[in-house]
C-alpha cells in the first residue's frame, strides 16, 4: 500500500513457444482475462489476476520466444515486456532441458527475481528422464518447482513459492553459454533407455510429406466436415429460429411505428420483402446487420475454434506448418500462415484476424490479400455445392483447381511484386499431447470473446455504409454500369449483376440467388469462381481495414477487381 494506491505487482509467464506456458496462465488466473496487443505492435499478449495472501497481482502471458536477442517481433515484445516485470515465472519444458536453459540463462542475468516452473514433469518419466530439480535450484540460484499443468500437479506449490523469487547470483561469460549450459544438464539430468511409443512415431512421420501430405488431407477432410455440421446445426437450430422468431416480430412492430418506409426505416429495418424481414435481403442495421456477424457468421467461427483449439493442444498445427513450409515460401509467406487459410475456409473474418502471428507487415498483407482471393468460407462452399447439383464432381473441381491455381500464382507474383522482408520464423515441435477438456474449453471461451470485441463491431459499420450507400441508390447505379462486364467478360445473364452486389454483403446467399436463373455449367462455374473472387464480404472487407490500414486494402481491393476480371474472363473463353 502506497497511501491510498494499492500497488500490483506484475508477475511475467516467460518460456519458448509451445512449452505449456499458456496452459500455466489458465491455471493462476480465473475466466476474466484479457487479449491485447502490445503497444505499436500487433503482437498480442493475455493478461488475468490473481489473488494471494490478500495480494492482487496480474499476471501476463508474454509471447513465447526461444532468446533474449530480439530477433523477430515476439522476442522484442518480450524484451520490452521483461523491463516492467516485478516477477518471472520461466515455464522450462522438462523434457527438453537443454533448449529451454538457453532462455533462463539469459533471464538469469536480467536481475530480475525469478521462479522456475518445470513443466511436463509426468512425461519426463515416460521419455526416461530424471531430473535433480533440487541441485538444479542450487545452480541457478532460484526457486525450480516441477509441475504439470496439463492436470493442475504443482501449481499450488509455484504459488505458494511466488514470494520466494529472488534475484540470481548466477553469472556466466556469453561466449561460454553453450559449455555452462552443457555442465548442468551434465549434473542435474540422467538419460535411461526407451522405446518410441506410437504417438512418437505418429509424430514423427506426421512432417514427412509422403505420409504427412495424406495425413493432413484426412484430418482436413474430418475437419470441415465436422464445422459445417457444427455450424449449420447452430444456424439451423439456434439462430435461425431465434431471429426467425423472437427478433423478427419485435421489427416488425418496430417498422410499423417508423411508417414501414423513410430513410431511417430503410437503415435501421431494411427493406420489407412480401411485408416481412428477410435477413438475406433487408440489409437494414438491426436486421441483416445484426443477423450475418451474430446468425451467420458466429456459428462457423464458433465451430472453427473448437477444432483449431483441439489440432493446437495436441500439438499438430506445428506439424503442419512445417509441412507445408516449402510451398509458403514460394508464395512470400511462413509456414504458419497455414492457419489463417484454414480458418478462412470455416469464416474469412477470423482468418484475416489470425494473419497477426505473421512477422512483417509484407506478410500479413500476401497472406490476407490471398486469404480474400481463394479462399471461400464455409457457408459460401456449402452453397456452391448445392448450386453445382448433378454437376458436382466435374464442376467443384474446375471451381476449386481454378482457386488454387490462382492462390499459388497469385502469391509466386505478390512475393516478387510487394516490397519488404519474409524472415524465417523458428518453431518448436511439441510431442503429441491429449488436449486437457478444461484448458480447451476456456481458450475457445477467450477466442470467442475476443473475436466478438474485435469483429462484430466492424462488421456493424461495415454493414451500417453499405446500408447508406443501397438507400441512397449508389448500389444499383454501379450495377447498371457494371453490367457490360458481367455480360460481356464473364458470359452473365444481366440478372446476375444482383447476386454479385449481394455478394459483397454475403457471399452465400448471393450464390442462392443465382440458383433461379436456370445457368448453365459454365455460367455456373464462373458465377461461383468470381464470387468467391471478386470482393469479399462486409464483414471481412471491414476486417481488412483494421488490419491492414485504409491504403493496403485499396490495394488489395484492386488486386481482388482485377484478378476476378482475368480469371472470369479467361474461364469464359476456355470453357
Amino acid at each position: 500500500m502506497d497511501g491510498d494506491r494499492i500497488i500490483v505487482k506484475k508477475i511475467l509467464l516467460m518460456g519458448n513457444p509451445n512449452n505449456g506456458k499458456s496452459v500455466v496462465f489458465n491455471r493462476l488466473t480465473g475466466a476474466d482475462v484479457i487479449i491485447s496487443n502490445y503497444p505499436g505492435t500487433t503482437v498480442d499478449f493475455t493478461q488475468g489476476k490473481m489473488r494471494i495472501d490478500e495480494e492482487d497481482m496480474m499476471v501476463m502471458d508474454v509471447p513465447g520466444t526461444y532468446s533474449l536477442d530480439a530477433g523477430d517481433k515476439a522476442e522484442r515484445v518480450a524484451v520490452k515486456m521483461l523491463k516492467d516485470g516485478d516477477i518471472v515465472v520461466n515455464v522450462v519444458d522438462a523434457t527438453n532441458l537443454e533448449k529451454s536453459l538457453n532462455l533462463t540463462v539469459q533471464l538469469l542475468k536480467k536481475k530480475t527475481p525469478m521462479i522456475i516452473a518445470l513443466n511436463f514433469w509426468d512425461e519426463t518419466k515416460h521419455k526416461g528422464i530424471a531430473i535433480d530439480f533440487q541441485k538444479l535450484e542450487e545452480i541457478l540460484g532460484v526457486p525450480c518447482i516441477p509441475i504439470c499443468a496439463v492436470t493442475g500437479e504443482g501449481i499450488k506449490k509455484l504459488t505458494e513459492r511466488l514470494k520466494e523469487a529472488k534475484i540470481s547470483k548466477f553469472s556466466y561469460e556469453d561466449k561460454e553459454k553453450w559449455h555452462v549450459i552443457g555442465d548442468i544438464i551434465g549434473q542435474v539430468q540422467k538419460l535411461s533407455h526407451r522405446h518410441h511409443t506410437f504417438m512418437e512415431r505418429l509424430g514423427d512421420i506426421s512432417t514427412i510429406p509422403l505420409f504427412g501430405i495424406p495425413l493432413a488431407l484426412v484430418i482436413l477432410f474430418f475437419t470441415f466436415k465436422i464445422i459445417r455440421f457444427i455450424g449449420e446445426g447452430l444456424i439451423g437450430y439456434v439462430f435461425e429460429p431465434v431471429f426467425e422468431k423472437l427478433w423478427s416480430p419485435l421489427l416488425l412492430k418496430f417498422s410499423a411505428v417508423l411508417g414501414s418506409d423513410g430513410l431511417i426505416h430503410d437503415v435501421l429495418i431494411g427493406k420489407l420483402i412480401e411485408g416481412k424481414i428477410d435477413y438475406g435481403q433487408s440489409f437494414g442495421l438491426l436486421t441483416t446487420g445484426l443477423f450475418v456477424p451474430i446468425g451467420a457468421v458466429l456459428p462457423y467461427v464458433f465451430a472453427f475454434y473448437i477444432i483449431l483449439s483441439v489440432l493446437e493442444d495436441c500439438g499438430y498445427l506445428p506439424r503442419l506448418a512445417v509441412l507445408v513450409d516449402g510451398l509458403m515460401h514460394r508464395l512470400g509467406i511462413h509456414g504458419l500462415a497455414i492457419i489463417p487459410m484454414m480458418l478462412g475456409l470455416g469464416c474469412n473474418v477470423p482468418g484475416i484476424l489470425s494473419t497477426r502471428i505473421l512477422a512483417t507487415r509484407r506478410e500479413r498483407f500476401i497472406a490476407a490479400t490471398l486469404l480474400s482471393i481463394a479462399v471461400p468460407c464455409a457457408a459460401l462452399q456449402a452453397m456452391v455445392v448445392g448450386l453445382m447439383g448433378k454437376h458436382m464432381v466435374f464442376g467443384l473441381s474446375v471451381v476449386y483447381g481454378t482457386l488454387f491455381v490462382v492462390w499459388v500464382v497469385l502469391g509466386i507474383l505478390m512475393d516478387r511484386l510487394v516490397s519488404g522482408t519474409s524472415p524465417e520464423i523458428f518453431i518448436e515441435i511439441p510431442p503429441y499431447r491429449r488436449p486437457y477438456l478444461t484448458d480447451l474449453l476456456k481458450k475457445i471461451w477467450i477466442r470467442m470473446k475476443w473475436f466478438i470485441k474485435e469483429a462484430i463491431p466492424f462488421v456493424l459499420l461495415g454493414v451500417f455504409i453499405v446500408n447508406i450507400l443501397y438507400t441512397l441508390g449508389i448500389i444499383q447505379f454501379v450495377g447498371k454500369y457494371t453490367a457490360p462486364v458481367v455480360s460481356g467478360i464473364f458470359g452473365l445473364p444481366k440478372e446476375a449483376i444482383g447476386a454479385l452486389l449481394v455478394g459483397f454483403l454475403r457471399k452465400d446467399v448471393a450464390v442462392g440467388m443465382l440458383a433461379p436463373l436456370a445457368l448453365n455449367l459454365k455460367q455456373l462455374i464462373i458465377a461461383s469462381v468470381v464470387l468467391t473472387m471478386y470482393f469479399p464480404c462486409i464483414a471481412t472487407f471491414s476486417i481488412l481495414i483494421k488490419e491492414l490500414g485504409f491504403v493496403d486494402m485499396l490495394k488489395a481491393s484492386a488486386i481482388m477487381i482485377a484478378s476476378a476480371l482475368i480469371v472470369g474472363g479467361m474461364l469464359n473463353l476456355i470453357l
